[in-house]
């Protein structure tokens, strides 16, 4: 794409609290201060056209509907035994079995190159998109200026990442007025935002391209791809159920998501759990409200690589309860019939 170097005027800022009580989709006005700003500076950074921008920006479309589902998140808006109550059900671990044994050469062969078990891979999806079935309705355009806009309390991460859709389909001609995500602009099977796809996204089928909406190969590698990138430990143990003789300080919202203490730390504190980890090991403790009380957890290193997909203790610790079921699943049923794989 040729450089264009036109820059444009500052107009007055829009009152972005009065946008977000519209509660009527509108269109992007390219007029605002915030958005000239916004243009200018990728034109001026990254070489891109100007009227380009303005063009795919004025066809985007401020939503409601997006605002509403930012401020009400599963991961915030349920206790654990509800949340978990929504990933670990029989359909859905069924689902993962069969997925798995459609997908098992290439899940092992990824399992082989990263250390990243298939488990841990069929885990997120099933979160994620219910193995490809729901990855999104909304354009990722419209969330991600509707965000970037209109979303004050984060509105430079959603810049970020609108800066880094446009790059994405300057780079790998991903189609910016049609692609599909979720309401935070999370695409692809795997939900990767922009910023993870033109980072951690790799070629895993060999055609010289990186696709998370059409090839299981290339999903399944980066999703392994990104637990590498972020210190995944091949062979390391996730989490331990523990107890505790008494009631511990900690509450459920106090989860933290590094491994903050050690094993011996933790046992210290009162949590008695088992492992092979040594007691210089890192360590967390998670504390959830289950269905028969609080439920303690020692959280290992490995644990806190999977809250680096999604900032969630909850998150980090259904992925792998799913996970650890669909395997469980698949060696019940190991001559299962195979199905014929399809795109995501």
């Amino acid at each position: 794409m040729r450089q264009n170097t036109r820059m444009l005027r500052p107009a007055p800022t829009a009152t972005l609290m009065l946008l977000l009580a519209a509660g009527t989709s509108h269109a992007i006005d390219s007029n605002r201060g915030d958005v000239q700003a916004y243009v200018n500076g990728l034109v001026r950074e990254q070489g891109l056209d100007a009227d380009y921008l303005l063009a795919m920006l004025e066809n985007a479309k401020s939503q409601p509907a997006i605002l509403e589902a930012m401020a009400k998140p599963a991961e915030r808006s349920k206790t654990w035994a509800e949340y978990r109550a929504i990933f670990m059900t029989p359909e859905r671990i069924k689902a993962g079995v069969e997925f798995w044994q459609a997908h098992a050469a290439e899940l092992e062969r990824v399992a082989a190159k990263t250390g990243v078990p298939p488990e841990m891979l069929v885990g997120i999806l099933g979160v994620e998109t219910y193995f490809g079935r729901r990855t999104g309705k909304f354009r990722v355009l419209d969330s991600l200026a509707t965000l970037a806009f209109d979303y004050p309390p984060r509105s430079r991460f959603f810049s970020n990442e609108l800066t880094q859709f446009f790059l994405l389909a300057r780079d790998d001609g991903l189609d910016v007025e049609t692609a599909l995500g979720s309401y935070a602009g999370a695409m692809g099977a795997p939900q990767f935002m922009p910023s993870s796809y033109r980072n951690f996204a790799v070629d895993g089928d060999g055609d010289g391209r990186r696709d998370l909406f059409n090839s299981w190969p290339d999903v399944l590698a980066s999703i392994a791809n990104y637990f590498v990138a972020h210190d995944w430990k091949s062979g390391e143990p996730v989490v331990a159920r523990g107890t505790a003789a008494r009631k511990l300080a900690q509450k459920p919202a106090d989860n933290k998501l590094s491994a903050g203490d050690t094993v011996a730390g933790l046992r210290r504190l009162g949590l008695r759990f088992s492992t092979d980890q040594g007691d210089a090991a890192p360590a967390g403790l998670l504390v959830f409200d289950g269905d028969e009380g609080l439920e303690y957890w020692a959280g290992f290193r490995n644990f806190f690589v999977i809250t680096r997909y999604n900032r969630s203790s909850m998150y980090g610790l259904v992925a792998y309860q799913l996970g650890q079921a669909i395997g469980e699943g698949v060696r019940l049923t190991p001559d299962g019939p195979l199905r014929t794989a399809d795109a995501p």
